[in-house]
């Protein structure tokens, strides 16, 4: 084998592995990214489901209450 020869072998082999890192690298990246989206989105439907369960909760002690003492209703402006 000539120099050359030997020399380009070297350079395209270190230039493939880079190539294969560099992809192996961005799709870690990418798996990631989207990976906290999702919980992100987790916390996010975690959360509007305790505000709904909230409101339930005060909807249902204002019937209670107004049970126990109606409200008149408020004069129009």
């Amino acid at each position: 084998m000539s120099r050359a020869s030997k020399i380009t072998l070297v350079l395209t082999s270190l230039s493939a592995v880079g190539i294969i890192y560099g992809v192996h690298f961005v799709q870690e990246a990418q798996q990631q990214s989207m990976y906290q989206g999702v919980v992100k989105d987790r916390e996010r439907q975690r959360i509007k489901q305790e505000r709904a369960d909230e409101l339930r909760l005060q909807q249902a002690l204002q019937k209670e209450y107004e049970m126990v003492q109606p409200v008149a209703d408020r004069p129009k402006t």
